[in-house]
């Protein structure tokens, strides 16, 4: 009996051990860094069919060879404790796919048996979905499940998690909401790895290789690896177990293992202007007109090399017809839209043109109701497009009006009114991370010698609020701009109810407050060339001399740098073609008539700027330059006819 007992217990104790080791999990349940096992080893040569690239500051893997097995290893390097894939798991994979074909289907990887070559299982893309095939087994059939309208082909990173618990299977994409699908039979808990092999980019076979990059691909035992991934930072690019070999630059002394040819992805795209945003970032336009190589920055096009233009001449380019008068000309551009041109005309009906250029011209997009306006200015916050109005009839109140660009109806609306007081012109700027407004009050009633106001925007409740005013005397024009880590605005000031002579004033800032800083017995009009202010003179006497003022670093005032001979000049406007610096004058009237030569100057070093252009205009009132696919322009408006014109400079 007590034998029996003995053989009974050891028995017990046998199977208590068998059970035990049943229960023991295949393989860790750590993450499994699929793409590292199948590389060389630190001292192996590099498969001479596996390239580096970098696309879009990322580096992934890419088979380019011929033979579609180079990267792989057999199952039992990571199933060692049995042979049975695990029931729970995840896959995490960061890949950029190029744009598919119909009916193309690529591997991501696969696990395939080496003597049958039968798919185990394999986790593969076509346009626009994302297959996980598996065989189970005694079953005698393949299942799929599949994910549709994924988008993973479109030539963007993305960083996938297939979770698989059950019936269930879950596919998160870049940290987003996940999708789940329920399968009709639980994944086999019975899978044998047995005598297989797992395929990186590849189902063994040349058809079906993966053609994109790859920089991540991760097996997680008994869970769900979202968590782990998410919320990222940088959600198509969350990292699990990215190989060390993509982590480091490759020709750095102490970079892991061997070398793999290495490569920048960059496209050259040739003729007009492409479309410039994040999918394009890296890559580069080739401007044949302009001679130039540009690189996209993932926002505007950047030059790289180019052939300096030069300009030859001056060219009649477009007669645009506005609904009156115009005194001023905004230029600017809204993305994915175009270039946009805002004309503040006097009549309030149909009032002010907004045109668009379309097709090489500018042509009317949307009218907005103005009361004699004298000047639009475009700005940006927090990537919001707005303009504002300077109003200037005579009305209680007499508003100014603020308008944003609405996305889906593709229109300017009005967002914010504020009260002005024959406002010649705004100034928009940024500063310290706030935005502000301010504007020029000319007068009110006879009155010329009021406050003039400097808005900041209030983020929380999107609106500009009054932050500081400033005494000025028939206010024409504001500008604002900056030198080193200094900010000035300079005020035009024209007429104190008495006199035309007096000084125009420019503030700094200090202390959280514009402080006045110097005044100048001239008005002040544009800063566009560091350290030079342009003025122009308005007064009884027409023809009358405009001065540049230079920036004195070691007195630190303005002093007068040249003369210029200008004709009741109300604007000056600064551009440049290729490495030249050029100055255009607004001439309006010479004492007899509006029709006279507005003048461009070229900088030309000890001699300053000099006169080498002539331009018939009628009236002018405002300059403004612009460029486009088609060249260099300039637009000037008329504030005594309804035409405006275009000119086109011609470059060689």
């Amino acid at each position: 009996m007590l034998a029996c007992r003995s053989l009974l217990l050891t028995w017990l104790l046998l199977g208590a051990g068998a059970r035990s080791q049943s229960w023991r999990p295949c393989t860790d349940l750590l993450p499994l860094d699929l793409l590292s096992r199948a590389l060389p080893r630190p001292g192996q040569a590099p498969p001479p069919q596996v390239q580096m690239v970098q696309s879009k500051g990322s580096r992934g893997l890419r088979l380019a060879g011929a033979e579609a097995s180079v990267l792989s290893f057999p199952a039992s390097q990571i199933f060692s404790n049995c042979d049975y894939f695990p029931a729970e798991f995840s896959l995490v994979v960061t890949m950029k796919i190029p744009r598919l074909r119909q009916k193309r289907n690529e591997f991501i990887f696969s696990v395939v048996e080496e003597g049958s070559d039968s798919l185990l299982l394999g986790l593969r893309v076509s346009k626009n979905y994302l297959h996980f095939l598996v065989t189970p087994p005694g079953v005698g059939g393949r299942s799929r499940l599949s994910f549709k309208d994924v988008g993973l082909d479109d030539n963007r990173w993305h960083t996938v998690v297939l979770a698989i618990s059950g019936p269930y299977a879950t596919l998160t994409i870049d940290c987003g909401l996940p999708l789940e699908l329920k399968q009709v039979q639980s994944f086999p808990g019975t899978l044998s790895t047995r005598g297989s092999r797992f395929f990186i980019g590849s189902r063994r076979r040349m058809s079906g290789r993966f053609s994109g990059l790859l920089r991540q691909l991760v097996l997680l035992p008994g869970s769900d690896a979202t968590s782990r991934l998410c919320p990222s930072s940088d959600p198509s690019l969350a990292e699990l177990a990215v190989p060390q070999v993509l982590r480091s630059t490759p020709l750095q002394p102490d970079h892991p293992g061997p070398v793999y040819p290495y490569e920048t992805e960059a496209r050259v795209t040739l003729g007009n202007r492409p479309t410039c945003s994040g999918p394009e970032q890296g890559q580069l336009w080739f401007n044949a007109q302009r001679k130039g190589l540009f690189i996209c920055d993932g926002l505007t096009w950047t030059t790289l090399l180019h052939n300096p233009e030069r300009l030859d001449y001056v060219e009649d380019y477009q007669d645009l017809y506005t609904s009156s008068e115009t005194f001023d000309v905004e230029i600017f551009s809204i993305p994915s839209e175009g270039l946009f041109m805002a004309a503040a005309n006097r009549d309030s009906r149909p009032g002010s043109g907004i045109f668009r250029w379309r097709n090489g011209s500018f042509q009317l997009y949307q009218n907005i109701s103005t009361q004699e306006a004298q000047a639009w200015k475009h700005f940006t916050i927090a990537g919001k497009i707005f303009l504002v109005v300077a109003n200037s009839r005579e009305a209680e109140p007499e508003m100014s009006v603020i308008y944003r660009w609405n996305q889906r109806r593709r229109r300017f609306l009005r967002h914010q009114t504020l009260e002005t007081h024959a406002a010649r012109d705004w100034e928009a700027f940024h500063m310290h991370n706030h935005s502000f407004l301010v504007v020029a009050n000319h007068r009110r009633a006879k009155d010329h010698n009021i406050l003039s106001v400097i808005y900041r925007w209030n983020p929380n409740t999107k609106l500009f609020e009054v932050n500081q005013t400033v005494a000025t005397s028939g206010a024409y024009d504001w500008e604002f701009f900056s030198v080193g880590p200094y900010h000035f605005l300079a005020v035009a000031n024209t007429f104190d109810g008495q006199t035309t002579t007096i000084s125009s004033t420019v503030y700094v800032w200090l202390d959280g407050r514009f402080q006045l800083f110097q005044s100048i017995p001239v008005v002040p009009y544009t800063q566009q060339r560091p350290h030079h202010l342009k003025v122009s003179r308005r007064a009884s006497l027409h023809s009358i001399n405009s001065t540049v003022y230079e920036l004195n670093t070691l007195t630190q005032t303005f002093i007068r740098f040249q003369d210029i001979l200008t004709h009741s000049a109300l604007d000056w406007e600064f551009f440049t073609v290729g490495e030249e610096k050029f100055l255009v004058v607004a001439n309006s009237h010479d004492g007899s008539s509006f029709s006279l030569n507005s003048v461009v100057y070229r900088w030309q070093g000890y001699e300053g700027f000099v006169a080498v252009h002539s331009l018939p205009t009628f009236g002018c009132r405002d300059w403004e330059h612009f460029s486009t696919d088609q060249g260099s322009f300039l637009v000037y408006s008329s504030a005594t006819s309804r035409l405006s014109k275009v000119f086109k400079l011609r470059t060689y």
